[in-house]
């Protein structure tokens, strides 16, 4: 899969596409509780281990949480050492008071926005292509 690091030619082909479900962001000291193949995100901090999981997976779990998520893969395969694509899509939520939890994995981007601005933010991010 070719890579694109041009900031014009990935503006203009975004490609938002909503994962269903609703997202949540938990920390926990131990990770072996949790199936790996139910993470969507795992970040290793100091103060413990920092997972994406569905929200019925943390609730089965027990996991505690206070942010609801919808989860919006930019389907466009982008390069991580792309400048400026962060900061242009992030800009324009923001603008529209949608904030965003971006997290770049090795082929695509993915935008954690408030369950509540799921519309909003890809009305914003169609807008830019």
């Amino acid at each position: 899969m070719s890579k694109d690091n041009n900031i014009s030619t990935l503006l203009a082909n975004l490609s938002p596409q909503l994962n269903e479900g609703k997202y949540v962001f938990v920390t926990t000291e131990l990770i072996n509780h949790v199936p790996l193949t139910e993470i969507i995100s795992l970040i290793q901090e100091d103060e413990g281990f920092s997972l994406i999981l569905k929200k019925e997976v943390a609730d089965r779990l027990n996991l505690q949480y206070s942010y609801v998520a919808s989860w919006i893969t930019l389907s466009l395969p982008t390069s991580l050492d792309a400048v400026g694509l962060t900061a242009a899509f992030s800009n324009e939520l923001a603008k529209n008071k949608i904030s965003c939890n971006v997290v770049a994995g090795f082929y695509h981007d993915h935008i954690f926005v408030d369950h509540k601005d799921t519309k909003a933010a890809l009305s914003v991010l169609n807008s830019m292509s």
